[in-house]
């Protein structure tokens, strides 16, 4: 296992700037995610971490080596590309021992650890197909092996359960994190699925624009997100614009247009002053319907549109005092028929009011 450490790393594109001085350790071990929308940089450091890139400023080490102009394979990464680019005419098992083949590694060697590969991701029955001859899953669980096989000394995954259908990236999320901590490698995985991040990384950073907003585990990033940025992006969320009224043991007062509300700060290192403008953030999950009000954290309306999906229903509920309908969603709806015309409390607990700066 080793660590990865990025310092003060910038890239360019002739203008533009896709990497803006980041400052990033991944440790020894880790699943650790790289999230964000098209464009963001996340994938430009993961090429930079595997050596296709060269930045023009900074450094990457991998444990106390430092590899920031050392040619990919001198690197020894596995990388998993997202079109899993298998040979298709060779044989699943010869797909796999080519690195080792490249690296002129002893056939009965190559053998051998090609067989561990594929058993490893339970593919061994599958050694003589084509890839023509396995399905979606089968052929990312071949790529698998095949960044494997070379032991390398990190794992670098680009997307890849984007081409696979929704019931299989449930399947293949637990096996990619199983395979991970089975061989203890440090793995650097990119996707924009925050369901995928959220599900099984260790950590994860929030890109936007070339620059890192976030890094902590998938709880810290959900529940205490530090931008409104990080909050929009990962999972639905409630945004309600106010004034801080007062600051009392780190807990934060705001007056909206909807009522006051008693929160915690996204970052506590920034700490707001009273009449500054902010924004109060609650997931639609947090919030609780009831027919009793309370001081804080509480809004009166009714509901506007009910949405039932089984396991949950999603509502949408127009304050009385007017303003944008709030996002809802109930757990085991017992009855979605709830009365639009019927007025309505609902509540949040200070720990799941979240107050953001910007």
């Amino acid at each position: 296992m080793i660590s990865i450490r990025i310092q003060n790393l910038t890239k360019r594109f002739g203008s533009t700037v896709a990497l803006h001085g980041l400052d990033l350790t991944i440790r020894p071990g880790e699943l650790f995610f790289l999230l964000g929308p098209s464009g963001c940089g996340k994938t430009t450091l993961l090429r930079s971490i595997a050596g296709f890139y060269i930045p023009e400023e900074g450094s990457i080490l991998f444990g106390e080596d430092e590899v920031t102009r050392l040619e990919p394979h001198k690197r020894n990464t596995g990388m998993m590309f997202q079109s899993y680019a298998l040979w298709p005419h060779m044989s699943v098992a010869q797909n796999v021992a080519f690195g080792l083949e490249e690296r002129k590694v002893p056939k009965a060697e190559i053998k051998t650890r090609v067989g561990e590969a594929l058993e490893s991701v339970r593919m061994g029955q599958y050694a003589e197909r084509k890839p023509n001859q396995l399905s979606g899953g089968q052929q990312q669980r071949v790529a698998l092996a095949r960044a494997l096989v070379i032991r390398p000394r990190c794992l670098l995954l680009d997307e890849p359960l984007s081409n696979l259908d929704a019931k299989l990236r449930l399947e293949m999320r637990t096996e990619i994190r199983r395979v991970c901590k089975e061989f203890n490698l440090t793995t650097v995985y990119v996707t924009h699925d925050q369901k995928e991040a959220l599900s099984i990384s260790d950590r994860m950073a929030i890109l936007e624009s070339g620059h890192i907003l976030q890094v902590g585990t998938p709880r810290e990033v959900y529940r205490r997100p530090t931008r409104k940025t990080v909050a929009h992006f990962i999972g639905e969320t409630d945004f309600i614009p106010g004034t801080v009224k007062g600051v009392e043991g780190g807990h934060i007062f705001v007056e909206t247009a909807i009522g006051r509300f008693e929160g915690l700060l996204g970052d506590p290192a920034r700490m707001p002053a009273v009449g500054a403008e902010v924004t109060v953030s609650i997931r639609p999950e947090c919030w609780r319907l009831g027919g009793e009000t309370r001081d804080v954290n509480c809004v009166a309306g009714k509901i506007g549109e009910a949405v039932y999906l089984g396991e949950v229903a999603q509502y949408a509920f127009v304050p009385a005092r007017g303003g944008e309908a709030l996002k809802i969603y109930e757990l085991n709806p017992r009855f979605v028929g709830r009365s639009t015309e019927k007025a309505l409390y609902a509540s949040a607990e200070v720990d799941d009011v979240v107050v953001l700066l910007d």
